[in-house]
């Protein structure tokens, strides 16, 4: 894609979100969660502590 055709679909975008006949519909239906920091989600991974470091094995080596 050449940087004409890409100034030209960023501007089909921009016009389309400015454009009001693209706006979406309110939902009528909305229900409003009510978001506590107190009660913190448990992962869905969570076993319930830190996993034991375990060591290489001789001759094997990690880096980041």
């Amino acid at each position: 894609m050449s940087e004409a055709e890409f100034n030209l679909l960023l501007d089909a975008v921009r016009d389309a979100m400015i454009n009001e006949d693209f706006a979406p519909e309110p939902e009528e239906n909305v229900v409003p969660r009510s978001w506590s920091y107190a009660a913190t989600p448990k992962a869905a991974n969570d076993n319930e502590g830190a996993w034991p470091l375990l060591p290489f094995p001789d001759g094997w080596y990690a880096a980041c």
